[in-house]
C-alpha cells in the first residue's frame, strides 16, 4: 500500500519561511514586509504573497492596516508582563493537577529540543519549548484550561524570539526544562508548584 503525499503549496512555503525567518528574530518586530519586495526576493507572484501574509496574520505573528503593509507584531514589555500575569496562574493550576506524572508528549518535545544542531535555528526552539508546555496543558485533561492557555500562543511565541538573547547557551535552557519535568514528576504539588513558578520568573532579554 502506498500513501498519498500532500505537496506543500507555494502560499504554504512561503508562510513556512517567513513564519520561520520572524520567530528566529531575522526578520525584527515591526519590520513592514512589502508585497512586491518578497514577491521578488522569493520569487514568486503577488497574489501568492499577498494569500501567505494572510496566513501569517490570521495567526497573529503580522498585523496588517488597510493600505498599509503587514508588519511583524511588536509586543512591548508591557505586554509581556501582562501576559505571564495571566500565564502563572494557569501554570499554576497545571503543577497542581500533574504533580507526581510523567508526561510523555513533554519528554518527548524536550529531547527533541537537547538533539537540535547547534545552528539550528531559533524558531525550531521555539517550536519544541511551545509543544513542551502545551504538552503539559493538555496533559491536564481541562478543554477549558486548553482554550485559555491555546488563548496566549502568539505572544508566546513572538516573546520566546527574545529569549534567544538570553539563552545564548541553548544547553541552559534545555537544563531548565529538564529540571522543570523533573520537579513536576517527583511532586508534591506545593513543590511543583514552587518549580513551575520559579520557572515562569525571568526576564525577557533584549528584542
Amino acid at each position: 500500500m502506498t500513501l498519498p503525499l500532500h505537496p506543500v503549496s507555494a502560499v504554504g512555503a512561503l508562510a513556512d519561511a517567513l513564519r520561520r525567518r520572524v520567530l528566529s528574530g531575522e526578520i525584527a518586530p515591526g519590520t513592514a514586509l512589502p508585497e512586491q519586495e518578497l514577491s521578488t526576493l522569493y520569487g514568486v507572484a503577488r497574489p501568492t504573497v499577498r494569500e501567505a501574509l494572510a496566513v501569517l496574520v490570521h495567526e497573529g505573528l503580522l498585523r496588517r492596516e488597510r493600505h498599509r503593509s503587514a508588519q511583524v507584531t511588536q509586543v512591548t514589555e508591557a505586554d509581556l508582563d501582562d501576559l505571564m500575569f495571566v500565564r502563572r496562574p494557569l501554570e499554576d493550576l497545571m503543577a497542581t493537577a500533574l504533580a507526581g506524572r510523567r508526561v510523555e508528549e513533554a519528554d518527548g518535545a524536550l529531547e527533541r529540543m537537547a538533539s537540535l544542531p547547534g545552528d539550528a535555528p531559533w524558531s525550531d526552539v521555539v517550536a519544541e519549548h511551545m509543544a513542551l508546555h502545551q504538552a503539559l496543558v493538555v496533559a491536564v485533561g481541562s478543554p477549558r484550561l486548553e482554550r485559555l492557555y491555546a488563548a496566549l500562543a502568539v505572544e508566546t511565541r513572538l516573546g520566546l524570539v527574545r529569549l534567544r538573547t538570553v539563552y545564548s547557551d541553548r544547553h541552559l535552557l534545555v537544563a531548565e526544562h529538564r529540571d522543570l519535568l523533573d520537579a513536576i514528576g517527583r511532586g508534591p504539588a506545593e513543590a511543583a508548584r514552587r518549580a513551575v513558578a520559579a520557572h515562569l520568573d525571568h526576564g525577557w532579554g533584549t528584542p
